[in-house]
C-alpha cells in the first residue's frame, strides 16, 4: 500500500465525484456531548485500520481490472490522505503531473462511513472514474463547450469580455453534459471491483441514503441516488451470477 499524509492538493486538477454528507440530526441532548480522548482515540484507531484494510485489498484488484479494461493506460495507482481538519467528508479521483491515476480520501469521509463495505465501495468507484477515462473525457468536454458557446458569442458581436464569459459558462456546461452517466458508469464498474475485492458492493453503495438526493437536474453532476443504487443491485446480481 502507498499513501501519502498530508496531501498537497494545489498541484492538481481535482474531479469531485462523492457528494457532501450532511451532518445526522441527533435526537438526543447527551450525544452532541463531546466523546472523551479515550472514545476519539478509540473511533481513529478502528477508522485507520478499516482504510489500511480496504486499501490493500481494493487496490490491487482495481489496478487489475485497470490493466484488463485499459491495458495503454497508467494503472499505478496512488492512494492518499488529505488530513486538512474541518472538511467536508469526500473523496475524488485525479491525475499526478506525470499521469499518475490518483485517489484521494479525507479524514471526514473515513471518518463517516458505517462500515469497510462503503469505504470499498467508494474506492472502487473512484478508481473506476480512472479506468473509464471520466476525467479526460470531462476535459475535452469542456473544451468543446468552450468553443462553442465563445465562437457563438463573438459571432453575435459580443464585446471580449462577454465572450470570455460565454467561454467559461460553455467549459462549464460541457463538463456536466456528461457527468451523470460518468457516474453510473463508475458505480457500474466500481461495483464489480468492490465484489471481486470480496466487499459487498449493495451494502457498500447504502451510503447513497445517508446524502442528499440530487434529483434529475438539468445539467446536474450527479443521477437520482435511487438510480444509482439500482444500478448497483442489477449489477451486483450479474457479477455473482458469473454473467
Amino acid at each position: 500500500m502507498r499513501w501519502l499524509i498530508p496531501f498537497v492538493l494545489f498541484a492538481l486538477s481535482a474531479c469531485e465525484v462523492v457528494p457532501t454528507l450532511e451532518p445526522v440530526p441527533q435526537s438526543r441532548p447527551e450525544r452532541l456531548e463531546t466523546p472523551a480522548p479515550s472514545e476519539l482515540r478509540g473511533r481513529a484507531q478502528r477508522a485507520a485500520r478499516t482504510f489500511v484494510q480496504v486499501v490493500d485489498t481494493v487496490q490491487p484488484v482495481a489496478e487489475s481490472e485497470c490493466r484488463r479494461v485499459a491495458p495503454r493506460m497508467n494503472c499505478d495507482f496512488l492512494i492518499v490522505v488529505d488530513d486538512r481538519p474541518g472538511q467536508a467528508p469526500n473523496a475524488f479521483q485525479t491525475l499526478s503531473r506525470d499521469g499518475r491515476p490518483i485517489v484521494a480520501f479525507n479524514l471526514a469521509l473515513i471518518a463517516s462511513v458505517d462500515n469497510a463495505d462503503e469505504l470499498a465501495f467508494v474506492m472502487g468507484h473512484e478508481s473506476a472514474h480512472h479506468i473509464m477515462g471520466h476525467l479526460a473525457r470531462t476535459q475535452q468536454n469542456a473544451a468543446v463547450g468552450a468553443v462553442i458557446f465563445s465562437g457563438l458569442a463573438a459571432m453575435s458581436g459580443a464585446n471580449p469580455e462577454n465572450v470570455r464569459s460565454a467561454e467559461e459558462f460553455g467549459a462549464a456546461v460541457g463538463a456536466r453534459s456528461y457527468s451523470k452517466d460518468f457516474e453510473l458508469e463508475a458505480d457500474r464498474l466500481g461495483t464489480v471491483i468492490t465484489m471481486r475485492a470480496g466487499y459487498d458492493a449493495v451494502r457498500g453503495a447504502q451510503f447513497f441514503a445517508r446524502i442528499p438526493d440530487p434529483g434529475n437536474r438539468f445539467l446536474g453532476t450527479h443521477p437520482p441516488n435511487s438510480q444509482r443504487l439500482e444500478l448497483v443491485r442489477r449489477t451486483a446480481e450479474i457479477v455473482r451470477s458469473g454473467s
